[in-house]
């Protein structure tokens, strides 16, 4: 999968009006728990939540750093092949309302906040 994002974009999801029914999702990596996210309110595309990582947030955490930063100087190249990267690590967002598991999404991580869209 290839993501065409611009930092401050949008673009319309099919999944949009799925995924906000849930108000809270179980980032997973297989078994392990690597955090969970509560909805604190939708930006267009976006669901915001807030970010409590698990202890195995540390084996992903720096996909995520990398996506940040590239973002943060403007290097899209590298922000777009960092979040290649966070695609391919295999997670899945698990909704607590027990509907089906998202495979396809962007998310972004930084200290206890997290958006995603799918």
């Amino acid at each position: 999968m290839k993501f065409f994002f611009h930092q401050g974009g949008s673009s319309s999801s099919a999944r949009g009006g799925e995924v906000m029914m849930a108000q809270r999702w179980q980032l997973r990596r297989g078994d392990a728990l690597i955090g969970t996210l509560t909805l604190e309110g939708v930006d267009m595309f976006w669901a915001d939540c807030r970010f409590e990582p698990a202890s195995a947030w540390e084996t992903v955490r720096p996909l995520f750093d990398a996506s940040r930063d590239a973002w943060r100087r403007g290097d899209e190249g590298g922000a777009l092949a960092a979040d290649e990267a966070i695609h391919e690590a295999g997670l899945v967002l698990v909704p607590g309302d027990g509907g089906a598991p998202i495979t396809d999404f962007l998310l972004r991580v930084s200290g206890e906040s997290a958006r995603f869209r799918s």
